[in-house]
């Protein structure tokens, strides 16, 4: 999505607001794939402080991802904040300042919104708080169904101590 910046750029304290919709595209990270659904929203301004723009708002909208049990298809409300510093190629940056730097009157702001995304993404989603999951070892989903599996099983790496725990609560 390209911002034109022409009317903030000179204007020292000036402010644009910023109200769009927008499509988000699909975005991998950390085996998940986020698929966007419908438009996202992007509300927020960006404000000349005379040596940069300061770029705030929030994006909301919804995505598809995968239950972390089970792995059906969840829908998720997506809803995260941006706030970076965009900085003129030709302005000075401080060496602590972490600054988007831009070229001209515009700015591309769609790399900008996925990294937000991706800083404020959750780590996992079910989709409801008691799924059961898939049978480690036939792959069965145990919310529809049960399966004849061995629910003992011990993975081979464990079992010396398995005995040893075994051992110990015989002799108690």
């Amino acid at each position: 999505m390209l911002i034109d910046l022409s009317d903030i750029i000179k204007d020292y304290g000036g402010k644009l607001i910023i109200s769009k919709d927008f499509k988000m595209d699909d975005v991998d990270f950390m085996g998940e794939q986020f698929t966007f659904i419908g438009d996202c929203h992007l509300s927020g301004y960006i404000m000349n402080n005379t040596k940069s723009l300061d770029f705030c708002g929030t994006v909301t909208g919804k995505a598809e991802a995968h239950c972390a049990r089970c792995q059906k298809p969840v829908i998720i409300d997506v809803e995260f904040p941006i706030s970076e510093v965009l900085v003129r190629e030709d302005g000075e940056i401080s060496e602590d300042e972490d600054a988007v730097v831009y070229s001209g009157h515009e700015i591309e702001v769609s790399d900008i919104i996925t990294n937000s995304f991706l800083m404020n993404v959750s780590g996992k989603y079910l989709c409801r708080e008691d799924c059961k999951g898939l049978c480690p070892h036939c792959g069965t989903d145990l919310n529809e169904s049960s399966c004849d599996c061995d629910k003992e099983y011990i993975d081979p790496r464990w079992e010396k101590l398995a005995e040893i725990m075994k051992n110990m609560s015989d002799t108690e």
